[in-house]
């Protein structure tokens, strides 16, 4: 009985050890960008609205405030973020390889990348849906009306997947036009050599800015996929899933709350339960994922709420000028929508 009581002891003291090895092996990303000192951030090579440097290599959009958010919540400073423009192609093999922390780079969540690439998606920033840029001159009013038509499409995408599906679902023929770049892709459309260019429907308010002529072209009304767009991290880090999550989600429960980077410090003195879980006057949110107590005072201070976000970046406010549509708060007719915090 002895030998045997002794052999269950000396097997639980190993699977606690291991468990022990296992967690800390886990929870190396934060401690890696404190010591580094900065988030390396990968991010589109030029998507304005999302992720998209100034002519002085300042980087602005959606996606970068999500680093900056995550940077802030970390540093309580929205600028110690690197900023590692990636490709399509190469966007999941740098999260792969380590040289970036985090994803945020207007991608979009499906299953077989999380399986196929060994990453987990956060949440979802933007819900999206792919669209089809035409010339006004075509006098095309419905994605159904393209039959045959040459289409400008970037490769190794979920869009070129969608594309394929969707004239063979409506019986129309194709004639696909791939490359490997959004810039080679916009240029072939914009020097007339596709009749369509197609890709998610906040993609196209973008790059249609770029374009030689931007108000002879028009996008069609048609969605035809449903494209979740959110920041992706490397699977085996739940401390950092869990960081980069709820930052996302403090913008939304901020906004959802009336809380503002131009009211903080009202929200401070909050009595209302929510809005002080919020800022940490009350619980210990915040430490249990290894930040401070006013983790998420810090993004709304330095970042904004996600309505503020949104605003300056991608809407009616914004040169994009993307109504807000399914990116409303839930309440609001939207289905953004984030767990509460408590």
């Amino acid at each position: 009985m002895r030998s045997a009581a002794f052999s269950f002891a000396r097997h639980a003291l190993a699977v606690v050890a291991t468990l022990a090895i296992t967690n800390a092996a886990s929870a190396q990303t934060l401690k890696t960008v404190k010591d580094r000192g900065l988030l390396n951030c990968g991010v589109s090579t030029g998507l304005p609205g999302f992720s998209n440097p100034d002519d002085k290599g300042a980087w602005s959009g959606l996606d970068v405030d999500l680093c900056r958010a995550v940077a802030a919540a970390i540093f309580n400073d929205a600028s110690k973020v690197k900023y590692v423009p990636l490709n399509a192609e190469n966007r999941f093999k740098a999260l792969q390889s380590g040289s970036i922390d985090l994803l945020s780079r207007n991608s979009t969540w499906t299953m077989s990348r999380e399986a196929e690439f060994n990453l987990s998606f956060a949440a979802v920033n933007y819900y999206d849906g792919q669209g089809f840029m035409v010339r006004k001159a075509a006098n095309k009013d419905s994605a159904l009306a393209l039959d045959d038509s040459k289409v400008c499409v970037q490769s190794g995408t979920t869009t070129q997947l969608n594309l394929g599906d969707y004239f063979r679902a409506n019986n129309m023929k194709l004639q696909e036009m791939a490359f490997p770049s959004e810039a080679e892709t916009l240029k072939a459309y914009d020097t007339g050599n596709c009749d369509v260019f197609t890709s998610d429907v906040s993609q196209l308010y973008a790059e249609r800015l770029k374009l030689s002529a931007p108000n002879d072209h028009v996008i069609l009304p048609d969605v035809i996929s449903k494209e979740p767009l959110g920041p992706a991290v490397k699977q085996g880090d739940s401390q950092w899933l869990e960081i980069v999550k709820w930052s996302h989600f403090a913008m939304l429960n901020a906004e959802e709350l009336g809380v503002t980077s131009k009211n903080i410090d009202e929200a401070l003195k909050s009595t209302k339960p929510d809005v002080k879980r919020l800022v940490g006057i009350e619980g210990t949110y915040g430490e249990q994922i290894g930040l401070t107590k006013d983790w998420a005072v810090r993004i709304i201070r330095l970042v904004g709420n996600y309505g503020e976000a949104y605003e300056r970046n991608v809407g009616t406010d914004s040169k994009l000028g993307i109504p807000r549509g399914l990116n409303h708060l839930w309440n609001e007719g939207g289905i953004q929508y984030a767990p509460p915090i408590r």
